[in-house]
């Protein structure tokens, strides 16, 4: 069932102040309130309970300037896992990847599950959460990312202890349910609000979302089941990566203190800005200098490419700024295409500091030519010819 547009769920237009969106939060808010409705059939409840929580999740995202601007930008999808307008980050750096938020727990003792035992009435069944992902930078030529290399990265993470194997008790002793949790990884707390005061059910600090605690804490880690480590690993880069992209390395993020998988380690790529070469999507472009002669009468130059130099004809009477297509010459595609093209952009170069001898014959050979030999300025004096008639 597709959300709808968080400006009519309260109620205001998209050019609102903050001082009417939150007037129309605190109205509709009110309205929805589950104090309101004690004594309503299960269906009336169940109804406000859902919009109520629609009016808070609009009210998080329009009243806060970024995540409005993001919504604004992307709708929805903005706060969606991978989002367009997902948050900076990876974990331990900032957010996770595309990460906002999750609000469901404000409202969990509204909205649980249904079922006996358990906090208000409903099953609260404890959160394994992964590991925090990690980021790495690795910085390649432009040679080497052209061919593929495997690089080795070394890094730092919070790992699995050792000693306990990631259970937190001493070797030898077992673990218990937690005393403050009752075993369910989860705790209420109350918040007060101009609203009135809100169950909100978060991670038991105790037992960090586990439900147990060691008898005896490991001496290695004091209980968590977590250590520092530094991890060394080959990755691959594959041929015809491009500066920016990124490689996901599933598990080899940093460790869960509740119980859950690892997190990842993303591997972003960098590639050296070369002295010859420019990159654009799977081409290679550069320019070659051409002398005055070749560029006249024709010849062959090298060609500087990826895989080494090669001749290249350039026929009589070049231009300069003349492009020219080596194909199939570029960078290999990730994409399973062919390899892009390689273009040489050729610049005549003009002889400087000619002695007298040179400028004679120059000279004499300027006098020698016609208009018909130079079609650029022909053409541009007809056209002035025309302009002024």
């Amino acid at each position: 069932m597709s959300k709808r547009d968080y400006y009519e769920v309260l109620g205001v237009s998209k050019d609102a102040s903050e001082g009417e969106i939150k007037k129309a939060y605190r109205k509709a808010a009110m309205k929805y309130h589950p104090d309101k409705f004690g004594g309503a059939n299960d269906t009336e409840k169940h109804e406000a309970e859902v919009k109520f929580k629609e009016v808070n999740d609009a009210y998080q995202v329009l009243s806060d300037s970024a995540k409005k601007s993001q919504y604004d930008r992307f709708g929805h999808a903005a706060f969606e896992q991978g989002g367009a307008g997902g948050a900076g980050g990876f974990g331990g750096f900032g957010g996770g990847f595309g990460d906002f938020e999750d609000l469901g727990d404000i409202f969990s003792s509204f909205f649980g599950g249904g079922g006996g035992g358990g906090f208000g009435g409903g099953s609260q069944r404890r959160r394994v959460q992964p590991g925090a992902d990690l980021r790495y930078t690795v910085e390649v030529t432009l040679e080497e990312a052209a061919k593929g290399i495997e690089k080795t990265v070394k890094y730092k993470r919070k790992g699995q202890c050792n000693t306990c194997n990631g259970t937190g008790a001493e070797p030898g002793s077992s673990l218990k349910t937690c005393s403050h949790c009752h075993g369910q990884g989860r705790i209420k707390q109350v918040q007060r609000t101009m609203l009135g005061n809100f169950e909100n059910v978060v991670e038991c600090p105790h037992c960090s979302g586990n439900g147990q605690v060691p008898e005896k804490s490991c001496h290695t880690c004091s209980g968590t089941g977590i250590q520092s480590e530094t991890v060394e690993k080959k990755v691959k880069i594959p041929a015809g990566i491009d500066d920016g992209q990124r490689l996901r390395l599933s598990g080899l993020g940093e460790a869960s203190v509740s119980g859950g998988p690892n997190g990842d380690l993303y591997i972003f790529v960098k590639v050296k800005t070369h002295s010859i070469f420019e990159r654009m999507d799977d081409d290679i472009i550069c320019e070659v200098p051409i002398s005055y002669t070749i560029a006249t009468l024709g010849g062959e130059i090298k060609i500087p490419t990826l895989d080494g130099e090669l001749k290249m004809k350039v026929p009589a009477g070049t231009q300069t700024g003349k492009v020219f297509k080596l194909r199939e010459k570029g960078m290999p595609s990730t994409r399973g295409y062919r390899n892009g093209d390689q273009l040489v952009k050729v610049i005549v170069e003009i002889p400087v500091n000619l002695n007298d001898k040179q400028r004679e014959l120059l000279e004499v050979f300027e006098a020698s030519l016609k208009d018909k030999n130079y079609k650029m300025k022909k053409t541009f004096f007809d056209k002035l010819k025309t302009l002024f008639s």
